[in-house]
Parts: C-alpha cells; sequence; structure tokens
C-alpha cells in the first residue's frame, strides 16, 4: 500500500505514514491471523481459502498530515467443479433436415469458460461451419440441418482459461427417427444476443446468432442505422460471431442479425451500448492557504455512464453543513481554520470503477517576515524611469502594507506616486530628488514586521559610438565601434550576438575578440571568412537599463532590387523599371522578372525581351500577357553567389482590353423536348476573355442551307442555349458553331460541328407480342418488329409486373438495336406475370403493346438425387441413384444432367439422360469431380454430394483392380502377384479407414 496521487508521502521510513487493510468494509486484524501480514504497506497473504479472502480489498495511509483511501482491489478465485452426474443422459430424437439444439449445462464455476464437443470419442472434435456451431455463452452445440452421417454420441468439454481446468460431461446420443425426412422450413434463429447488450470502451464485444433451418441457413450482420462495418470488424465461425475489438463510442448502436435460406428468412436484433469507468478531465492539487481565506477544489471526470461525486477528509466523507459545500465535483470552505487542514480526497464513481484523486490542505497562520522577500539594500534607477518597489511579506492572513521614505509616511498624494493594493510602491518619472530610504511596514493580527533599502537615481547611458554596415573581404580585419557614455555609480557589461546567438570569445578566439576599455565594447574580427556575414548585435547591460546596436556584414547572393514600376502597358506586354540592390561584394550578373495574376498558383518567371537581362540593365520588356488581367511583377538579381531575394511586388497593374482570340470549345447538344434544338459548348476561362462585356455568339443553320440564324448570350459562365421553334422538324441535322464578344468586337468561331434536334418518341406500339415461360425464374418474350415510321428506333423495353392492378410494381427490359426476343430473368416460380413491349429513342418510350400475361414453371426439385452409387472397373465408371421425386409444388423431373469436371484442363462436360444410371469412360492421368442434378421445366433441381475421383495411375486402378462402392461397403479385386496399391477415403465422412 503507497498513498496514491500524492508524491509527498513516498515510504514508511521516509515520511513515517501508516497503513491500514479492509476486507469488504471491515478492518483487518493481522494481531491474530497468521496468514496474513504487512510488509512495507504491502499487504501479503499466504495459503489462499477461497472462502475467507474472496472481497474487495482497500488500504488507508496514515500520518501527522492526515488519511487518505487507496484505490479499490477485487481479490477473486477461479474454479469449475465437476458435471453433478455422470449418468448417460437421455437420447435426442430427431428427424434428417431437421434442426437440433444439443445442451451443454457447464457446472458452478468461475472465471472465463471456453467450450467444444467430442464426437464419438476423442480426439474427434465437432468442426464449426455454416451447419454446426458451438457456443461460447452457453456451451450449447447447434446443428442447423441433421444430416445422417451426424449420428453419434456428443460429450460436451468444459475448460476454464484461467485455472486450465477441463471438466467433460456425459455423452449425449443423437438418433435419427425413422418416421421420414423433414421438408423445408424456413430460419428459426436460436442462438441470439440480448436486446440490450453493455460493452465497455476497449472490450472485445462478440455477438453470436445461429439458425436452424433448411436449406442451411446463411447469416448476416448489419447496422440498421446502415453505417457500414469499419475494418476492425470481425465475422468468424462463418458469420456465427460478429467481433468488434477495442469497443468505441462510434461502435455503438443497433445491430441486426439476418438469417437467410430459399424458403424464408428472419433477424434478430438489440443495441450496443457505450460504457466507460471513470476517468479524470481535471483534479485539485495541494494548497497552502491561509487562515480566514476561502478554499475552492474542483475535480471532473468523464465516464459512461456519467460519474457521481463524493468528497472525503482524512478517509471520512464530507457531508454540505456551514461554512462546507459540496455540489457535484466541487468542494468550497469558507473562512478556513485551523481544523480543516488535513488530506482531502475526491472519488468520481460509476458502476463500472472508482477513482480516487488527493490533496493537502495547510492551512497557514504566521506574522508578518520579510526573510524571503527583503528590499534590496541599494536600488539603482535611471532618471525619468518608473521604479517599482514590491512589499511581499510572507503573512498568513495576508498583512496590511504602509511606505515611508525616511520618516515621512507615504501615500498617493500625486500623479507620480501610486501604492497599489497588493503593498506595491510605484514611482513613476523619477528624478534625483526621489533618492532616498524607503521602508515597508506589514501587520497583521499575529504580528509586525518591515524592510528597508536606499534609492539611488542616476542619468541615462548614451551610445557615443555605433557600428555601421558594410560589405566584408575574405581574409581582412575590422572593428566593429561600440562606445558610450554613463553615470559612473553604474556596473557596465558589454556582449555581441551573431546572428541571434551570443559569441563566445573563448572558443571562437580565432576570429572573434573584444577590444576598449571599461567604456569601450568594440568588437573584433579577424581573417574574415565568408560564413561571418551576417548581423551583429551589441548589447549594453548597466544595473538600470539596457541597450542595444547592430550593424550587417554582407557578403552573399545580391540584395532585394526595389522601385519595381511598370512604365508602359499594352494588352499583351508591360514596361519594366527597377533599382538593383545590394550586390553583397560580388558583382550583379543577370535578373529574372516574376509575375502573378489572380488566375495563377503563386508567382511564375515570364518571357521578356531581352531575353535574357544582364546585370547592367534596369528594365525589360514582358512580353506573352494576356488581355484584361491584373498583374504584379518583382524582379530577382544573381551572382556567382547565388539567386537573391525578390524585390517587393510593383503596384497591381491591368492590361489594356482586347477583341477575344479564343473561342469557345467541345460544340455539341442534341436532345431535348419536341421542337428544340440544344447546343452546348465548354466556356471561355476568365483569365482568356480579354476585357468586359464578355459574351457568346451562336450560330446555327440547317444542314444544306446557307443563312445561319445567330443568337447572343450576355453571361461568360452559360454553357448551353436552347433553340424553340415549331417548325423544327424532329431529328434534323443543323451545322453549329460558337463564337465569342467583348466590348472590343467579335473573336473567332469554332470549327462547326453537326446537332440534332429532338427526336420525338417512337409512335406506334410494336405488335403480335407473346410470351411463354421458359423456367421457374425466366419467361421469354418475342415481338414483331417496328415498320418503318417517322419517328427513329433505338430498341425496345419489356415492362413487366405481377398485379395488373398495381403498375408500382413494374420491371424493365431494354435491349438496343433491332432484336425481337429478350429474356426476362430473376422471376419468381409459379407466379403470373403482365408483360408489355415498347420502343424507345433519345425522347423516350412510345406506346406499350397491350398486356400480355403467362405464369412462370413451378420451382425444380429441392431434393438432390440421393443414395448415388457409382462403381469403377478399369477406367470405366458406371454410377446409379434413386430417382427423383417432384414435390405437389414443383415441376416434375423430366430427366438428370451429369456433370463432369477434369481438373487438369478445368473444363466441365456435361452428360443428359431421362435413365437413373450412366456410364462414364475416365483418363488414367486426371483427377475428376461428378455431381447429379434432376432437371425439370423449372429448370435444374439441387445437386447432389460431389464425387472426387482421384488419378487413376497413381492408384494402379486399371483392369488390374476394380473397385465398387455402395453405402459404406467397398470391394478390392487384385489379381495375385501383381503389385497393386489402394488409397481410399470414406467420402461421406472425410476420413481414412
Amino acid at each position: 500500500c503507497s498513498p496514491i496521487d500524492k508524491v509527498s508521502l513516498l515510504s514508511p521510513a521516509a515520511n513515517g505514514y501508516h497503513a491500514v487493510w479492509s476486507l469488504n468494509g471491515t478492518l483487518i486484524d493481522l494481531g491474530n491471523d497468521y496468514r496474513r501480514h504487512m510488509s512495507g504497506g504491502n499487504l501479503i497473504i499466504s495459503s489462499l481459502d477461497r472462502d475467507q479472502d474472496t472481497g474487495i480489498y482497500q488500504c488507508t495511509a496514515f500520518n501527522t498530515w492526515g488519511s487518505i483511501l487507496s484505490r479499490r482491489a477485487s481479490l477473486q478465485f477461479a474454479y469449475l467443479d465437476n458435471f453433478k452426474t455422470q449418468t448417460v443422459r437421455s437420447a435426442v430424437n430427431v428427424r434428417e433436415g431437421q434442426g437440433v439444439v444439443l445442451l451443454c449445462g457447464p457446472p458452478m464455476h468461475s472465471g472465463e469458460l471456453t467450450f467444444a464437443w467430442i464426437f464419438n470419442e476423442y480426439p474427434y472434435f465437432v468442426q464449426q461451419d455454416t451447419r454446426r456451431f458451438v457456443s461460447q455463452e452457453t456451451g450449447s452445440l447447434y446443428i442447423a440441418k441433421v444430416e445422417p452421417s451426424d449420428v453419434g454420441n456428443y460429450t460436451c468439454v468444459v475448460n476454464n482459461t484461467i485455472t486450465r481446468e477441463k471438466v467433460l460431461s456425459s455423452p449425449t446420443p443423437l438418433v435419427l427417427r425413422s418416421d421420414g425426412v423433414m421438408g423445408e422450413y424456413e430460419p428459426k434463429i436460436e442462438v441470439h444476443f440480448p436486446d440490450s447488450v453493455p460493452a465497455a470502451k476497449g472490450s472485445v464485444v462478440k455477438l453470436e446468432c445461429f439458425a436452424l433451418g433448411n436449406p442451411v441457413p446463411e447469416i448476416s450482420w448489419r447496422r440498421t442505422s446502415g453505417v457500414p462495418f469499419p475494418s476492425k470488424v470481425k465475422m468468424k465461425n462463418s458469420n456465427a460471431v460478429l467481433e468488434i475489438p477495442n469497443f468505441q463510442q462510434e461502435d455503438a448502436g443497433t445491430y441486426e442479425c439476418v438469417a437467410e435460406n430459399s424458403r424464408g428468412k428472419n433477424t434478430a436484433r438489440g443495441r450496443i451500448s457505450f460504457h466507460a469507468k471513470p476517468h479524470w478531465l481535471q483534479t485539485m492539487t495541494d494548497s497552502a492557504l491561509s487562515i480566514e481565506e476561502n478554499l475552492f477544489w474542483e475535480c471532473k471526470a468523464n465516464g459512461k455512464p456519467k460519474p457521481s461525486y463524493s468528497w472525503l477528509k482524512n478517509g471520512e466523507n464530507i457531508m454540505s453543513e456551514g461554512r462546507i459545500q459540496i455540489e457535484n465535483g466541487a468542494l468550497s470552505i469558507a473562512a478556513l481554520n485551523l481544523s480543516d487542514a488535513g488530506m482531502y480526497q475526491c472519488v468520481a464513481e460509476n458502476k463500472h470503477g472508482i477513482i480516487y484523486s488527493s490533496a493537502e490542505l495547510m492551512v497557514l497562520a504566521s506574522p508578518p517576515s520579510f526573510s524571503k522577500s527583503p528590499l534590496r539594500a541599494l536600488l539603482k534607477a535611471r532618471s525619468g524611469s518608473e521604479v517599482t518597489l514590491e512589499c511581499k511579506p510572507q503573512a498568513s492572513p495576508p498583512a496590511i502594507s504602509l511606505w515611508k521614505k525616511g520618516n515621512e509616511i507615504l501615500c498617493s498624494a500625486s500623479l507620480r506616486i501610486s501604492l497599489l493594493p497588493n503593498g506595491t510602491l510605484k514611482i513613476a518619472n523619477v528624478t534625483r530628488r526621489d533618492a532616498a530610504s524607503y521602508t515597508c511596514i506589514a501587520k497583521n493580527q499575529f504580528g509586525t514586521a518591515s524592510t528597508t533599502g536606499r534609492l539611488l537615481i542616476t542619468e541615462p547611458t548614451r551610445i557615443t559610438l555605433r557600428p555601421t554596415n558594410m560589405e566584408i573581404i575574405v581574409g581582412e580585419s575590422i572593428v566593429l565601434p561600440c562606445q558610450i557614455a554613463c553615470d559612473p555609480a553604474l556596473d557596465v557589461s558589454f556582449s555581441w550576438a551573431f546572428n541571434g546567438q551570443l559569441i563566445d570569445f573563448q572558443r571562437d578566439g580565432d576570429h572573434f575578440e573584444r577590444v576598449g576599455g571599461s567604456i569601450s565594447g568594440d568588437l573584433m574580427i579577424r581573417n574574415i571568412q565568408l560564413n561571418h556575414g551576417g548581423k551583429y548585435v551589441c548589447v549594453i547591460d548597466t544595473d538600470v537599463e539596457s541597450l542595444s546596436t547592430s550593424a550587417i556584414l554582407v557578403s552573399g547572393p545580391p540584395g532585394p532590387p526595389d522601385k519595381v514600376a511598370v512604365e508602359e502597358i499594352t494588352d499583351s506586354t508591360a514596361q519594366l523599371s527597377w533599382t538593383p540592390g545590394r550586390d553583397n561584394g560580388s558583382p550583379i550578373t543577370g535578373f529574372i522578372i516574376q509575375a502573378r495574376t489572380p488566375f495563377t498558383v503563386g508567382w511564375q518567371a515570364v518571357d521578356t525581351v531581352p531575353e535574357v537581362i544582364n546585370g547592367n540593365m534596369l528594365t525589360a520588356t514582358v512580353v506573352g500577357l494576356n488581355a484584361w488581367v491584373e498583374y504584379e511583377f518583382r524582379v530577382v538579381a544573381r551572382n556567382s553567389v547565388g539567386m537573391g531575394e525578390p524585390s517587393p511586388a510593383s503596384a497591381k497593374t491591368r492590361t489594356e482590353d482586347a477583341i477575344p482570340d479564343t473561342a469557345p470549345t467541345d460544340v455539341g447538344g442534341g436532345g431535348g423536348t419536341k421542337s428544340e434544338l440544344v447546343i452546348t459548348w465548354e466556356p471561355v476561362p476568365e483569365e482568356l476573355q480579354n476585357g468586359e462585356g464578355f459574351g457568346y455568339i451562336i450560330a446555327f443553320r440547317p444542314v444544306g442551307t446557307v443563312t445561319w440564324t445567330r443568337a447572343v448570350i450576355s453571361t461568360p459562365g452559360v454553357a448551353r442555349y436552347v433553340f424553340r421553334n415549331d417548325t423544327i422538324p424532329p431529328f434534323a441535322p443543323f451545322d453549329v458553331k460558337v463564337g465569342a464578344y467583348n466590348n472590343r468586337g467579335e473573336g473567332p468561331f469554332s470549327s462547326i460541328a453537326t446537332v440534332y434536334s429532338a427526336e420525338e418518341v417512337p409512335s406506334v406500339a410494336p405488335k403480335r407480342v407473346r410470351a411463354r415461360s421458359v423456367s421457374a425464374a425466366q419467361i421469354e418474350v418475342i415481338w414483331e418488329a417496328l415498320p418503318t415510321i417517322p419517328e427513329r428506333v433505338l430498341g425496345y423495353e419489356v415492362l413487366y409486373w405481377e398485379d395488373d392492378t398495381k403498375p408500382d410494381t413494374v420491371g424493365k427490359v431494354r435491349i438496343t438495336g433491332n432484336y425481337t426476343l429478350v429474356n426476362v430473368t430473376g422471376l419468381d416460380a409459379n407466379t403470373p406475370y403482365y408483360l408489355a413491349v415498347a420502343a424507345f429513342n433519345t425522347a423516350g418510350s412510345g406506346p406499350q403493346s397491350a398486356p400480355i400475361n403467362t405464369t412462370t414453371k413451378k420451382p425444380p426439385p429441392g431434393q438432390p438425387p440421393l443414395n448415388v452409387e457409382w462403381t469403377m472397373i478399369g477406367s470405366t465408371l458406371t454410377l446409379h441413384w434413386d430417382p427423383v421425386v417432384a414435390m405437389d409444388t414443383e415441376s416434375e423431373v423430366t430427366g438428370y444432367m451429369v456433370l463432369l469436371k477434369r481438373h487438369r484442363y478445368n473444363d466441365v462436360n456435361i452428360i443428359l439422360t431421362n435413365k437413373t444410371t450412366v456410364e462414364l469412360s475416365l483418363s488414367a492421368n486426371d483427377n475428376y469431380l461428378i455431381q447429379i442434378k434432376a432437371l425439370s421445366e423449372g429448370g435444374e433441381g439441387v445437386g447432389s454430394e460431389p464425387i472426387h475421383i482421384h488419378k487413376l495411375s497413381e492408384s494402379a486402378l486399371f483392369s488390374d483392380v476394380s473397385i465398387i462402392r455402395k453405402e459404406h461397403l467397398i470391394w478390392l479385386h487384385c489379381i495375385p502377384s501383381q503389385p497393386c496399391v489402394i488409397d481410399l477415403f470414406r467420402v461421406r465422412e472425410k476420413r481414412p479407414f
């Protein structure tokens, strides 16, 4: 036990604190307890006992300053009892195709458990997949659809993850009933999470969802808010488990599990709420306050649910009463007295945790003392400055102060003298008459104290000789002067800084040396190098003030040019002039001109005449500018050292306007409604419009004619024009061009484009529409192509719907071209549909044909071919299976389809037969996968369990060996004295003999 949040209490030896421990709120008596003892504040328990030692522990640390409580600690014991009875569990009888739940019923335990199930005998464990699921919440085993291979004994295995103990239940037999096979039914969710799931911040949240059903349901997850899952979310065990690691506030919400098969779907949903234990946002700190002062401490914590607050003093609860007021996380005590001193703790708590913050309150009561803050014996001040004399005695409660000049008591009797409430004396614009001894006297209820200091007024210091800017020459030596005149009573010191860093004369003595007397701070620089160029500052410090003076030594790229001016400007050129900057010891060799406009990104170099501007030129002409654009220019100089800083920018100047010289691009259009010609183009950018009053001229004419029709648009940003006239024939070609203009005149036109006027929808409906049901999900529609009509036909569309009274349920299939047949797919089985056909073009769809109706076929059989037997003699494989009998709601079986897939070529051969047997000739050097499906008017039925045939050569299964498989019996016929390699697997159990 070490005192929390209290670094001043380090150890029992250093600070003499003691500790006691409590269990479930009761103090632990260590005197008569041989199993428990303390060492350095730590509680040590030997020979742990689950009954005696389980509970909540808390330490109280105390010394002469007070007491505080530690965090609470919970001690629990993990265990796992045996199952109560080991008698054989009752058999579970179930039909084939039905779902089943086998209960585990774990024994008494503490600590996290994991579950598994043994099938028949160890080490054969049930493997989880889309059909089987082991819940880690209940331990139960769920089988969505029972198959014959599931028959056997099931044993629940329970593991304690902490103690690593393992116990096994009695076996539960699973037996198939003999009264038939279970038909298909919609999913029934047997495993689902609660309606409300509290989740702690940072925890791993696992939601389980599993359904029984035939066919085996598929599980999917969604959030009802529609927000997609972040990448951290994982789906496990064939989507039966949704895992959210590091749970955060944004993960809270309603989650929905959807179980779906061909018979229907079912859902389960629940809300995950965000919870977090408290954590501090603000805590109080140790405070030392004078008697009669007021205390205000506030602590703030965050958590979900919102934490509640309480306060402790020396480990005991504090209640609001009189001087003490508590409101949420704030504690205030008015008019402190000595009894209020002690250790205080703020406690924030919600149902997920509790946190403590500790601080010490010291209440001080003492007479005034200047031992730590006396006045300086001698205080110097410059004539004309402001002097501040601080009176800061240590006193509790704070003392009342007064000032004396010599023997005269001071008050704020003039504009120059101010007595501040905190005891500070200020004298403005001091003169030699203010020189004197000053005394501050402090008094409170416990006593009186004083402190005295003498004020000396000095004359201002003046810099008599300053350094000047100069150019440096490598190898020479120079002296930068820095000399002053000052009051002889002052102590003076000189220092130099180079480019912001103080010069170390010992380290850099090879180049820098201080020269001159006590009132001179001259700096000598010997053997100057290029890196010595820069800013030098001489700093003069006295007792009363600090002065500085500076100079720049230059050797590098040129300084920035100045006074950049536009002398003359046209629509595309600008005549510039400028003055050069300093060459910094290296002659200027040339200039570069840069420009920027509201349409450029930053400064860009521009073309000039002459193309290269040498260092002796101070004028140039910028060319290639855009008309009616506002420009700024600047000039950059260069010398042998490099490129210098740019000049300040010139005043903004706009080029003259001009006739547009850029035509609109991407002229096109078409479409629209009846009697319209729609024309579109790409607008001309603002920087290329060349002047005010910019707009577009649209010219168009029917193809083959001479006269243009013109229209004007005065809005620069518009990129579309619609000409409406009842005389415009539908889908007629027009020549179109678009030009630009401004106040100066018309610019160029674009190249001519061909644009068609709006066309009309087809006026005739297709005829002789026929439909026939192809399968349970497909209808074939046939119609007669339209004869030549005035309107253009781009294709046809087939509209279909289920209920002729509800037109909003329309579906649509559109086909482009002169086709007269289309297959409508994705339909529901055994359902009547209404269908109509219409022609379409860019204007829309024409009239529909008269509706016809037809009904889709019944669905194909849902039962796969069963009891598939196969015999292989040499390379000939013979298959036989039981006939598939369709239900009343299904299409009758018309035959069978055998799919033969060769792995080497990855191709599939299809053999059709109306019998229940077939012979296949197989290659010796390939692997095969074989599956059988029933055929009907409604389409293909469910496939049988696949049969895998391995390479015949690897098993030496030629004429020397024959294999006959029927159920689980296999006969092997080998010729004596011939080598025979046999590799057999039980297909249904998927494990070797």
